[in-house]
């Protein structure tokens, strides 16, 4: 069953639409949340929960994307969890690490002005972004967004970890300059 299809059932209030979503969505999701939170069983738990908000979001939203939606829930839900549970995060130090790398180049989101500011950063973002050319952008999403390590990314592109590391520091200096050029830091 495809995407609109799917969406469909979810308008129509059909529960087949989350069993369908699960069977679609399900692993990759589940392989997503684990890399975040670092345990099967926390994962899945995130998974049912971004089922549940699929289920409680559609309609009256319609992505166009079910996967791309389904995959944005999953981890934000993931990353509210250990963010709520104050815990050490896991997943073998992988996302402290993330996270640590992009703090000098992202401001905190802790008051209320910057909430008020995150669209437009996020706009700033996503026009960086256009302005990297396809292997740094990939590396920078791969290792930001979907969180894989430096040996992951070299792996899955046949390069090595040190090319990967070198176009993640140029990558993030050239950010921090781009934010403080467009105002958005």
């Amino acid at each position: 069953m495809d995407d609109p299809e799917i969406i469909a059932l979810y308008e129509a209030r059909d529960e087949r639409a989350v069993s369908e979503t699960q069977a679609q969505y399900g692993s990759r999701c589940r392989r997503f949340a684990q890399r975040i939170l670092g345990s099967s069983e926390d994962a899945e738990e995130c998974v049912n929960d971004a089922l549940l908000k699929v289920w409680e979001t559609i309609p009256p939203q319609h992505p166009e994307s079910l996967a791309a939606y389904l995959t944005v829930l999953t981890r934000n839900i993931a990353l509210n969890r250990l963010k709520a549970e104050h815990r050490q995060m896991r997943g073998g130090g992988q996302i402290p690490a993330v996270l640590d790398e992009l703090a000098a180049c992202i401001p905190a989101a802790d008051t209320v002005e910057s909430e008020l500011d995150r669209r437009s950063f996020v706009a700033a973002l996503e026009r960086f972004l256009d302005t990297l050319s396809h292997d740094a952008r990939v590396i920078f999403v791969r290792r930001y967004w979907y969180m894989n390590s430096c040996k992951e990314i070299a792996d899955a592109y046949s390069m090595s970890e040190s090319k990967v590391r070198v176009s993640l520091t140029r990558t993030r200096k050239k950010l921090k300059a781009f934010l403080i050029k467009e105002d958005a830091i």
